[in-house]
């Protein structure tokens, strides 16, 4: 069964709330004592159709190969010229998730965001150069900054909810991306709402929105395929990019302009003040890679969660008659807030936006009964490992309860990745999910359009609903 259809409705058993653990299988860094490397066995597929199946229609691909090959296997590709294996036991993970960085570097200085974000992006920069951007970006997304964006988060849902139709089908994708781009460009620019006509913020801003929705045509797959491998974008990705890069420098220009008006506590501010231990600034384009990767992957992303949120709430009823009840009743306060909780955990681990990361081992790596080669590219597979019945009893089934009292851990629930990887937006994308579904259950009532689900969608690295997850609106209430 896939990932994409199954969806039973109706109460859980109570065994469904519990979070089991998976058979012990020995990780990491592969003693010494002379035993053979026994590889894990491999797809027999040409590499070209391996590509374009993990490229495409990865949910399928990778289900279909733990069926047939077990939890750890091997496929080959056109972007990694060497061994690249996929596992999903808890075990692994955590031994590439606590490696040494130099043991294990991340793979997203390889991957297709590469061409977009640049080399200079958190994202995409590997030992001391990662670790030096980590500590700049990370005060902006915790504790009591994410806290201050609680009511302007709300302010935002409350905009998009006016504006929805009643009666008629449309996609709640592009809704949801309209409030996290309002609240990033707020985190990261200081402007709360849509920023002024004519300045440059207004141009990024209306740029991103469309650059984001032409990636969901059908051609825009073509266009990735093009750029699968490069470091520097070709083709039209290449002229888009030049659009957004105008407006975004002339953002960058702008600011250095107005720099010394003081108090300014956003992102891009603070870096502009950053200085390395020789006194150093960073460049126009290292702001501009690390700027394009806090927008896009911190708006896009959460967006993209929200959505599938209600596609997965609106086939499961008994899950969103609970929690729209919960918020809307008078006592239902810490009840509402637990099950909101719990259904964004839920979302996050039977759709993961994010289904796949990957490592590169640098000596050779056990996995289980395997045994890798140094520079093997090891992926983790986050759909795999969230749909482990050891894991999680009856795991394609949408079942917010199991997260009731229960925290996800550290290596069975990872859409944020983990370790020094962990995404640096975790709390704020889990803030956003918070008010944003409040507001939704408050104010609105929702049912699908089509009973059947969504088919997951893959566009470069992320998973996203097919149509956009469609809903109709039946009735809205006021603010």
């Amino acid at each position: 069964m896939s990932v994409e259809t199954a969806s039973p409705a109706g109460p859980p058993p109570a065994a469904a709330a519990l979070v089991l653990e998976a058979p012990p299988s020995p990780a990491g860094p592969a003693p010494d004592d002379g035993r053979e490397l026994a590889l894990p066995p491999a797809i027999p597929l040409p590499r070209l159709v391996q590509t374009l199946r993990i490229s495409v229609r990865q949910v399928q691909f990778v289900f279909r190969a733990r069926r047939l090959y077990g939890e750890t296997f091997r496929f080959r590709s056109l972007i990694n010229t060497g061994e690249t294996i996929v596992t999903s036991h808890p075990d692994h993970v955590k031994s590439l998730f606590t490696a040494k960085p130099e043991q294990a570097p991340s793979l997203t200085g390889e991957s297709p965001l590469r061409p977009i974000v640049g080399p200079n992006s958190v994202l995409t920069l590997v030992g001391p150069q990662h670790l030096r951007q980590r500590r700049l970006l990370l005060p902006p997304f915790h504790g009591e900054a994410v806290e201050r964006y609680a009511a302007m988060i709300a302010e935002a849902a409350d905009r998009e909810i006016d504006r929805w139709p009643t009666g008629e089908p449309f996609a709640l994708a592009p809704r949801m991306q309209a409030i996290t781009l309002d609240v990033i460009m707020a985190g990261i620019f200081g402007i709360e709402g849509e920023p002024a006509d004519g300045t440059p913020e207004r141009g990024l801003r209306d740029t991103i929105r469309w650059a984001i929705e032409l990636s969901t045509r059908p051609l825009s797959q073509l266009f990735e395929l093009i750029n699968v491998g490069r470091t520097e974008a070709v083709g039209p990705l290449r002229r888009l990019l030049a659009r957004l890069d105008r407006h975004l420098y002339a953002v960058i220009a702008a600011r250095r302009a107005s720099r010394g008006d003081g108090g300014r506590t956003d992102i891009l501010s603070l870096l502009l003040e950053a200085r390395d231990e020789d006194g150093t600034p960073m460049t126009d384009e290292e702001l501009r890679d690390e700027l394009l990767t806090l927008v896009l992957a911190g708006h896009e992303t959460t967006a993209n969660s929200l959505a599938w949120t209600f596609e997965r709430l609106l086939r499961t009823p008994a899950a969103y008659d609970r929690m729209r009840d919960l918020v809307r009743s008078e006592d239902g306060g810490s009840a509402a807030d637990a099950w909101i909780e719990a259904t964004i955990h839920e979302t996050m681990r039977s759709r993961p936006v994010i289904p796949i990361i990957g490592r590169r081992v640098k000596l050779p790596w056990q996995l289980g009964d395997f045994r890798v080669p140094a520079e093997s590219s090891v992926l983790v597979s986050i759909l795999l490992l969230h749909h482990r019945a050891d894991v999680y009893p009856d795991p394609f089934a949408f079942r917010p309860e199991r997260f009731l009292g229960v925290k996800p851990g550290t290596y069975t629930w990872v859409p944020f990745g983990g370790g020094i990887r962990r995404c640096l937006g975790a709390a704020l994308a889990m803030a956003e999910q918070r008010v944003v579904l409040g507001a939704i259950a408050r104010r609105t009532d929702l049912v699908a359009p089509d009973p059947a689900p969504e088919r997951a969608r893959h566009r470069n690295v992320t998973m996203i609903p097919a149509l956009g997850a469609r809903v109709v609106m039946t009735g809205r209430r006021g603010a």
